[in-house]
């Protein structure tokens, strides 16, 4: 069990890739504990059949009884996120939280990436979560409960995950080595960065572009990871600091037992995610019944 919780009341999160699925699953748990949210996204208006945009977010957020700031951005250019993070500060007064969440997934072989493609995945998922969280810094240091969360995988070489999508696979391993990279030269500053992961598929737009509604089907859904990110969150920096999360096994060391609820077919069979360690321990082994 945690050994620390701290209220997210008044606090104010930071939260990339807001408009729909994983980030506004986080978006709408933390709102509920009274969360300043500052949710930040290139998603304007629907588009593609697909629901969602950071306005949409921002009312949820509201009616879950959190403060929400909408903003439009791409992580990949400075000057919007410079610009992000100054009203967020303009508005809440401060950050306390970030939760590096926007991301670009593009699952090609060598032979069919291209070179805008290694590009675009490099500057999304790795320059932009350093960008992110960089300027972010000087306003993590003046809190009293700082913390960065990234959606990333614990740490790997394993081949298997090189070999079908090296590029994406490199610019998500990038970003794990950041947060272990910073745990190590900035936690003594009383930051905690730490890192999140699904052990299965989320039922996200993302994951029916890639595996259709069959995988969709053996998907949970978002707000397991919005609880997870959310119990993370409330722990101390100092605890979280270089650490990988799975969500479920988070969600059991909360007490937590019942996760057909997070299942869009409870009890049917569930699509492991990318990047799950061999040694990673069975939910079932964890859960206390």
């Amino acid at each position: 069990m945690a050994t620390e919780q701290i209220s997210l009341q008044g606090k104010t999160l930071l939260i990339s890739g807001a408009s729909r699925g994983i980030g506004a699953a986080i978006a709408r748990r933390v709102a509920a504990d009274g969360a300043n949210v500052a949710l930040l996204s290139r998603t304007s208006e629907a588009r593609d059949g697909v629901r969602g945009t950071v306005y949409t977010t921002a009312e949820e957020v509201a009616a879950a009884g959190g403060r929400a700031l909408p903003v439009l951005f791409d992580v990949r250019d400075d000057a919007q996120v410079r610009s992000a993070i100054q009203k967020t500060v303009r508005a809440f007064g401060g950050i306390d939280l970030v939760v590096a969440n926007a991301g670009d997934t593009r699952l090609l072989r060598t032979p069919k990436t291209q070179v805008e493609d290694f590009d675009a995945l490099l500057e999304t998922n790795l320059r932009g979560t350093w960008l992110l969280v960089t300027e972010a810094l000087p306003l993590l240091q003046a809190s009293d409960h700082p913390q960065v969360l990234a959606l990333a995988p614990p740490p790997s070489l394993e081949e298997k995950w090189l070999k079908p999508h090296l590029a994406y696979t490199v610019s998500k391993m990038g970003v794990s080595l950041l947060i272990r990279g910073w745990a190590a030269e900035l936690g003594r500053k009383g930051i905690g960065f730490s890192a999140l992961w699904p052990r299965t598929a989320i039922a996200t737009a993302t994951v029916e572009s890639i595996g259709g509604e069959r995988m969709v089907s053996r998907a949970r859904r978002p707000e397991i990871m919005g609880e997870a990110a959310r119990a993370v969150l409330r722990r101390s920096p100092k605890e979280v600091s270089g650490r990988f999360f799975i969500d479920d096994l988070v969600l059991a060391e909360e007490g937590v037992q019942d996760f057909d609820r997070f299942a869009l077919n409870p009890g049917g069979r569930l699509q492991p995610d990318f990047f799950l360690p061999q040694d990673l321990p069975k939910l079932e082994d964890v859960v206390k019944r």
